[in-house]
């Protein structure tokens, strides 16, 4: 899906991811795709350039195992002169813990860079290992 490179972007992607898993996945992963989804697409917004037409891409996948559905979020942007980057967070700021967010969250989380952009992605698996089916080539 597309959203527009715009605070409400992430809310849109949230609810749509929402409404799309709530059958498919038990209620605190589907919590935490959320929580993921609304960092990766704010971090589009407030520090990447849009996709042409003004847009971010959001994208899900779903592979069913037998512990329990893996899933990978990708978020993908126009880019930006640095990209993503854990940052330290001093206790009084307003921002900063996103990527601490995801990667607490996630069992692993990455960035592919290619001729449009970047995409960020975050992976939950079951065991809490990556799976590497559900990795894209960069």
């Amino acid at each position: 899906m597309v959203v527009p490179h715009h605070g409400t972007g992430a809310r849109l992607a949230r609810h749509r991811l929402a409404d799309e898993l709530a059958d498919l996945v038990p209620p605190p992963l589907l919590a935490d795709l959320v929580a993921v989804l609304a960092e990766l697409v704010g971090n589009a917004v407030r520090h990447a350039d849009p996709l042409p037409g003004g847009v971010v891409r959001v994208a899900w996948r779903l592979r069913p195992g037998p512990t329990g559905p893996a899933v990978q979020l990708r978020v993908t942007d126009g880019g930006s002169g640095a990209g993503p980057r854990m940052r330290t967070a001093s206790p009084d700021a307003i921002d900063g813990r996103g990527l601490h967010i995801v990667s607490g969250l996630a069992s692993r989380w990455g960035v592919d860079r290619d001729g449009l952009g970047q995409s960020v992605w975050a992976e939950f698996d079951p065991t809490g290992t990556a799976r590497p089916d559900l990795v894209a080539a960069g």
